[in-house]
């Protein structure tokens, strides 16, 4: 969730909490929005490349709110018959358990009321999702299996293997989606079971930190903002045990150069922009950049303002196309941040025109092959668990 959206509305955290308590389900209408020009049809070879590439975005926090996705809806930026307009081959849905009412880039106080909370009681969530976040995060994974198992295409991704099967499945049939479940923030691990409890849901993503300081890193938005806490060593060690991937969206700079110290597989970054083109304390310089490629991880290219400082496809492009000059093309990914409260210049079906915004911006057929999902692909196959 982006404070860019509040300031985008003239809003700020506190009146968005008052939205909640007054307008219950309502609320996602006002904070996940299409802005911008409307979209035309794309060339005939942007759509011949976006129509034949795995695609796959880092980040997406579809679950959180209270809308059938399996329906397309007119509110939000993701479902699934929105996500197979668009030819989405795996999408990653991130559960969110905390936000302060506080929430800022620049500085969250955790002792804030948590907006978490009010959307939980006004959304009808289960009693132990009220004041449990580990709790909150099987319930958003709950809902994910509710939808497979109305959705006969709808493959949850655990392993290795189920990749494997989805990639054999799209080759026959391209209304297979694959969705994946991850975390934002390790706070969502709140008792001595979530690990456990939260793998066995299919949990295989988990960003250390989100908003606020925890006991396991530093954010890049928190008080302190320090690095990784020897309790979050010992977590980033025992994810890749199991085969689930770390996250550093989010995390202080202390914390990222913390994992890239004791991390043995390459870490991601689900979702940010980079300061090279867009001047932000919540974006990636170009020495975490190239840190963060140097351990062999990714970098998920987010479409919200704040991270690309635009409300265009081209904007989004500027960014990736820096990234992939720095970097090279085989570390650059999509981490979209769909339904994030965020305002994005497009939504999950018309990710073709960012397609055409990378080739206008000079990269190549291939390189956007990459990006737009072969990276992501390869990348899963050496870090989810075999099966």
């Amino acid at each position: 969730m982006s404070r860019s959206t509040l300031r985008r509305l003239g809003l700020d955290a506190v009146v968005l909490a008052l939205l909640l308590v007054l307008l219950g389900r309502q609320v996602e209408r006002f904070v996940n929005r299409v802005v911008g020009s409307p979209l035309s049809p794309v060339s005939p070879p942007a759509r011949a490349l976006h129509r034949s590439s795995f695609i796959a975005d880092l980040h997406a926090d579809s679950l959180l709110w209270n809308r059938d996705l399996a329906r397309r809806s007119k509110v939000g930026q993701a479902d699934l018959p929105r996500l197979r307009e668009g030819n989405v081959a795996l999408q990653v849905f991130t559960i969110v358990t905390r936000v302060p009412a506080n929430a800022s880039i620049e500085r969250t106080d955790p002792r804030w009321p948590d907006l978490i909370t009010l959307l939980a009681l006004t959304n009808g969530w289960p009693t132990p999702a009220w004041t449990h976040l580990a709790d909150r995060a099987l319930y958003q994974a709950g809902k994910l299996a509710a939808l497979a198992a109305r959705d006969p295409r709808l493959m949850i991704v655990r392993s290795r293997s189920d990749l494997e099967r989805l990639a054999a499945e799209r080759a026959r049939d391209p209304r297979w989606v694959g969705a994946m479940l991850g975390v934002e923030g390790a706070h969502a691990l709140d008792r001595a079971s979530a690990l456990d409890e939260l793998f066995a849901a299919g949990i295989r993503l988990i960003g250390l930190a989100h908003f606020f300081d925890n006991e396991y890193a530093g954010s890049a938005h928190g008080l302190v903002k320090g690095g990784l806490t020897p309790r979050g060593r010992d977590l980033v060690l025992e994810m890749e045990r199991r085969g689930i991937v770390v996250d550093l969206t989010h995390s202080s700079a202390a914390t990222i150069r913390d994992v890239l110290t004791v991390a043995r597989k390459p870490p991601l970054v689900s979702h940010t922009g980079v300061l090279a083109t867009c001047d932000s304390p919540r974006n990636l310089s170009d020495r975490e950049l190239l840190d963060v490629a140097a351990a062999g991880g990714l970098i998920g290219i987010g479409d919200w303002p704040a991270a690309v400082c635009g409300d265009s496809a081209a904007a989004v492009a500027r960014a990736i196309h820096h990234a992939v000059a720095l970097l090279g093309d085989e570390h650059v990914a999509l981490g979209s941040d769909f339904d994030g409260a965020v305002y994005t210049p497009f939504d999950a079906s018309r990710l073709d025109v960012l397609t055409e915004a990378m080739l206008d911006e000079g990269l190549s057929a291939e390189s956007v092959r990459k990006v737009l999902g072969a990276n992501t692909l390869r990348v899963l196959r050496n870090l989810l668990p075999p099966d």
